[in-house]
């Protein structure tokens, strides 16, 4: 198991996912952004823009997938 933050993958804050992959851990910040705007946090809100913007423009959005799963990869493991 990893550990990301929300912050570590483009988000606001400093909530922490665990996951045994990056596509574990993507969809639960994902998840976490969905909850957070639906109970009205506007930094959340703006994040949650910004990645479905990236999913708009599939080669920006495939960079920060491919970024993020280095980045996961580069972790120590917990």
């Amino acid at each position: 198991m990893k550990t990301m933050t929300c912050k570590q993958m483009g988000g606001p804050c400093d909530k922490a996912f665990q996951g045994k992959d990056a596509n574990e851990v993507i969809k639960a910040q994902d998840k976490h952004l969905k909850e957070a705007v639906a109970a009205g946090d506007e930094t959340h809100a703006e994040a949650a823009k910004a990645m479905q913007g990236r999913w708009k423009n599939p080669i920006k959005g495939m960079g920060w997938y491919r970024q993020t799963k280095k980045d996961f990869a580069a972790l120590p493991e917990d």
